[in-house]
């Protein structure tokens, strides 16, 4: 090991960086490295360790008294995958940035509350070393979150600007929505509306999320609790195009989001986008009674069929579906029969009991069963009678696992097959909103109460959502889950070295077989 001073001349200035080096092979070849930064040491006390040195009493670091430093894989593992995507960059070196930086890292590290984060968990973490953040708590990251939301249009147009400068931007756009409960009955965007996460009672707000064709978010919105999912969709396009600044869109949203409406404002003369969506069983029967297209076309492999007006329909038959759907016919039904035969013991051990009331049990296990229409039930005698339609239940059932993907996107631009597999495609999004609301990220439930705060917020868990998409994609050979992951990195930590009340602070040149392979699929260094 040896000390090296390093100097940096300006017209007015000369600086000097106070380093410690050691020696290592590569190769073969002798080679220097950085283990420390002294530079904020006092001189006096550098030349008295550089005389130790010199004087071989200290060796090697092991020589002075080690102990464990704060944790800084997995943090450092964020950083340097925000940079690659571009989300760094877009952040700026401010305070500001490096203080949602450091919320984006905790949200993926730890997913504990802002005050967690400043008060407990930013003690163990190295985010003075990794980010040069220092002096914050946890108003600070409140009025962060206000930063994030006010800046967030730019912040997103820099990372689609920076990563699609390396990437061939697609013109294929994946959207849908979903809702996130509420913690009170305070938050300015909070609603009561249909509630995807079975809180019954509990406020929510909608969040609309746009991917891009490779899987990775491009936008999030947030709209009141009480909005319709089709009207997101125009405030998405007005942002493709006005400040992403996209000229081609081909949207892509389930039936429930893309209906007549949208399908006219996205081929309108504002935009003359296409569309890629799916059709109801109703609008399917209403389509084979017109002689569009026949039962018998539906099969495992795609077929097109064009309709009146120049759409293009594209259907497909999964048989592994049709059966899972007949199996699940067939457990409802033998439910409800169990449940005739109880009812009809107790009718028969309780005279006094009322036929109706029993009657009206079954009815409505019925229906909740979605077996209203091939259920036929009466009463004679105080027995409950349950026969089943065996024709209904052909005529429901012809449509088992068939689906119709239509678009107008012309077939030199979008093939039947693509067309097929890109509205699969959709299937990102919902993984990534299973991701960002119950695993790594955690969206729900929400605290916040202020509008900016709750955008904010939703915005750092979709920035934090593109660093752990990476992660699972580099790590996905390995068969580590990302939660796995992160924690394995999570416990590398520092180690300190004290001489004369000043510290040494290292990465550990041993690591486990998981934490090697983990950083090597990254293709991340330690430093």
């Amino acid at each position: 090991m040896f000390i090296q001073r390093i100097y940096k001349k300006t017209k007015d200035k000369v600086y000097t960086s106070v380093v410690l080096m050691e020696n290592y092979r590569d190769n073969g070849k002798i080679k220097h490295r950085i283990i420390s930064n002294l530079s904020k040491w006092d001189n006096k006390l550098v030349v008295e360790f550089e005389k130790l040195l010199k004087g071989e009493k200290i060796t090697t670091l092991s020589d002075l008294e080690p102990s464990n430093g704060k944790s800084f894989g997995a943090f450092q593992a964020v950083i340097e995958i925000a940079e690659r995507l571009g989300i760094k960059q877009a952040l700026g070196n401010s305070k500001q940035g490096k203080l949602a930086l450091f919320q984006i890292a905790g949200r993926i590290i730890s997913q504990g509350s802002r005050n967690f984060l400043a008060n407990e968990w930013a003690l163990d973490h190295a985010q003075e070393d990794l980010l040069k953040l220092t002096d914050f708590n946890e108003d600070n990251l409140y009025e962060n979150l206000d930063w994030l939301a006010q800046n967030q249009s730019s912040i997103e147009k820099k990372i689609f600007d920076l990563r699609y400068k390396t990437e061939k931007i697609k013109d294929i756009f994946l959207y849908d929505v979903t809702s996130s409960y509420l913690e009170g009955n305070k938050n300015e965007l909070g609603g009561y509306g249909y509630n995807r996460d079975k809180k019954k009672g509990k406020k929510q707000i909608v969040v609309g999320l746009m991917l891009d064709s490779y899987g990775y978010p491009l936008t999030i919105m947030v709209f009141k609790g009480n909005t319709n999912d089709t009207q997101t969709v125009s405030s998405q396009l007005e942002k493709l195009k006005e400040v992403f600044g996209i000229e081609r869109v081909i949207f892509v949203g389930d039936k429930g989001m893309i209906k007549s409406g949208q399908i006219d404002q996205i081929i309108s003369d504002q935009y003359k986008w296409n569309y890629l969506t799916t059709i109801t069983k109703q609008q399917i029967n209403t389509l084979l009674k017109k002689g569009t297209f026949q039962l018998s076309l539906f099969d495992d492999n795609v077929v097109e069929v064009e309709g009146e007006n120049g759409e293009r329909y594209i259907l497909r038959k999964n048989k592994h579906r049709a059966k899972e759907l007949e199996q699940a016919r067939e457990s409802k039904t033998g439910y409800l029969k169990s449940l005739v035969l109880c009812q009809n013991t107790y009718l028969k051990e309780h005279p006094r009991a009322q036929v109706e009331v029993a009657k009206k049990k079954i009815v409505q296990k019925a229906n909740s069963l979605k077996l209203k229409d091939i259920s036929i039930i009466n009463s004679e005698n105080r027995t409950i009678n349950l026969a089943i339609d065996e024709e209904k239940v052909e005529e429901n059932c012809k449509l088992d696992g068939c689906y119709v993907v239509k678009t107008d996107a012309p077939k030199e631009v979008l093939d039947s097959q693509t067309a097929h597999d890109r509205y699969k495609d959709l299937s990102n999004v919902e993984f990534a909103f299973r991701t960002m609301k119950t695993a790594v990220e955690e969206i729900r439930p929400i605290f916040v109460r202020k509008e900016d705060r709750t955008r904010g917020h939703v915005f750092v868990v979709m920035l934090a959502y593109m660093i752990v998409k990476y992660i699972t994609d580099k790590i996905d050979h390995l068969g580590y889950t990302r939660k796995f992951a992160i924690e394995t990195l999570d416990k590398i930590q520092y180690i300190k070295h004290k001489f004369e009340g000043k510290e040494i602070i290292t990465p550990p040149k041993e690591l486990s077989n998981h934490q090697n392979e983990i950083l090597n699929a990254l293709n991340i260094k330690l430093k």
